[in-house]
């Protein structure tokens, strides 16, 4: 074990984070202390009982008193008592620095504003699929102190830019960051302080994959770190990339080897392809044997509320993209979608809205134009939306989700596709983004 023992740990802010790091200090023998601004805050009763607590407001005096604060991923570091300790030189770490100082295991870095759960979710499956013993989780399922248990060879983590900011020197096997879009700006400040938060993934990294795609996913590093790109063209000799055949024909492929029709994968859309290139250069940087990864991503069906399919009703395809809480996401699956459409004159019918989270939704304009043939707004800033998107496709307002369904499916014909995908989130009307997905499954369903 390469942790200090020492003075105090104060975990701040519980919930499923919290409790994790909390158990894990308690379990390895350090003093804890756990401080929440909720006066039963979830996870309250899953904590050793002799661990000090103090619930009700974010306890300053406590947070003062500790060696190190363990701030959770939900808590904004800006907050005025975690800055107090920050002036006193109280040092305030993810839950994922405890778990870097706690291992030597290596650990595979995955982070973007969207498709990092399908990614961290398929490099895990091939992983396993191909004999390592691999401990997935982190932003997704488990959290990353829980995994120590499994006692793995390897960590394949999502991190979310809350993580990533109070992270430092993770020195991961290999990192990645997806994709760069608006996202969490209410909590960043701009799209610099959200890019430098997920840039920290890159700290003492030993290599580098990143989208060829998008120029903010490079990062800089020293020359000597080898760096694998993807992208959606034709790729240079090693990388990875799409081939085209005269019939249309799209090849998944590394350098000028073809290895994989994307017709044969379950998952589709460009933004998939996309995905599938991820996992296989991630997988390449870790030893994985590739004719194993192929295998796996032809089994791939998807992730729940991530562009899953739901059912296919009078020849029109319903999809639920719930997790398509920030604009990139939904440009990804509108894009995705509608080129896959398009040459059947298919379009895309999808509904949007929710809370915006301060996004400018005037990015969705060229995608709406290219390929929806109806937009239909609900919840709380579709005021906000419309405005933004006015002139671009029909427009329609539902109040409620189900109304929403039904407009869909009223102005649609077969090949087109009806697409749940907010770019929004979902707390105005729902408990989360599941709850919302869920709910669409079952209008879909209720559908004649």
């Amino acid at each position: 074990m390469l942790i200090q023992r020492g003075g105090l740990k104060a975990v701040a802010g519980l919930g499923i984070s919290g409790v994790s790091a909390v158990n894990f200090l308690h379990e390895h023998g350090y003093r804890v202390a756990v401080t929440d601004s909720r006066a039963n805050p979830p996870g309250h009763d899953k904590i050793a009982s002799d661990v000090q607590t103090s619930f009700g407001k974010l306890d300053e005096d406590l947070l003062l008193q500790a060696e190190e604060i363990v701030i959770s991923p939900g808590l904004d570091p800006q907050l005025p008592e975690i800055q107090a300790a920050l002036a006193k030189g109280i040092p305030v770490v993810s839950e994922i620095q405890i778990l870097r100082r706690a291992t030597d295991k290596p650990i595979v870095g995955i982070t973007g504003s969207n498709a990092k759960s399908t990614v961290t979710t398929l490099l895990g499956l091939m992983a396993k699929d191909a004999g390592l013993k691999a401990a997935v989780g982190g932003n997704l399922g488990r959290p990353a102190l829980d995994l120590t248990h499994d006692d793995p060879e390897i960590y394949i983590l999502e991190l979310s830019s809350f993580q990533l900011e109070t992270t430092s020197n993770l020195a991961a096997e290999v990192a990645v960051v997806l994709n760069m879009s608006e996202d969490h700006l209410d909590r960043h400040g701009d799209m610099a302080g959200y890019h430098a938060a997920k840039h920290r993934i890159f700290q003492g990294v030993k290599k580098v994959v990143y989208n060829r795609d998008d120029s903010l996913t490079r990062p800089l590093v020293p020359d000597v770190t080898p760096m694998q790109s993807f992208g959606l063209n034709a790729p240079d000799i090693n990388q990875f990339g799409v081939l085209r055949e005269d019939n249309g024909t799209l090849w998944l492929a590394r350098g000028r080897e073809k290895l994989l029709k994307s017709s044969e994968m379950y998952i589709q859309g460009t933004h998939n392809v996309a995905n599938a290139l991820a996992c296989l250069a991630l997988g390449e940087a870790i030893g994985l044997p590739m004719d194993s990864m192929l295998n796996t991503l032809k089994q791939f069906k998807g992730l729940e509320h991530r562009c899953e399919f739901v059912k296919e009703i009078d020849g029109v395809r319903y999809y639920n993209d719930s997790k398509g809480t920030n604009i990139g996401a939904t440009l990804a699956a509108i894009d995705g979608l509608g080129a896959a459409i398009e040459p059947q004159n298919g379009q895309v019918a999808i509904i949007l809205g929710g809370q915006g989270k301060g996004q400018d939704f005037t990015a969705l304009r060229n995608s709406l134009e290219k390929y929806a043939k109806v937009a239909v707004l609900i919840g709380e800033d579709r005021p906000i939306i419309e405005q933004a998107i006015q002139g671009t496709t029909t427009l329609l307002h539902a109040s409620s989700l189900k109304e929403a369904v039904e407009l869909c499916q009223q102005n649609t014909h077969a090949h087109d596709v009806v697409l749940l995908s907010p770019a929004c989130a979902s707390f105005d009307m729902f408990s989360g983004y599941p709850e919302r997905g869920h709910k669409f499954v079952e209008y879909v369903n209720q559908l004649n």
